[in-house]
């Protein structure tokens, strides 16, 4: 699972269109029907922050999973 050089996203995970995003607080999200393009975006982002306000956020159906 990939660990982002990111002050707001930790680490990140995709399977089968599920985006799990890990965040600095210790909150878990998953993320439905995210395109994997979408997902190697988010990695290659200059700022992975930035890209997820931007393209992610608001974009896909998101449920709380816990804390990590």
């Amino acid at each position: 699972m990939p660990v982002l050089d990111s002050s707001a996203i930790l680490q990140a995970e995709w399977a089968d269109g599920r985006l799990v995003l890990w965040f600095p607080d210790g909150d878990r999200y998953a993320y439905r029907d995210v395109p994997e393009k979408v997902y190697h975006a988010l990695l290659a982002a200059g700022s992975a922050g930035a890209f997820f306000s931007q393209h992610i956020r608001d974009a896909y159906p998101a449920q709380r999973i816990g804390r990590g």
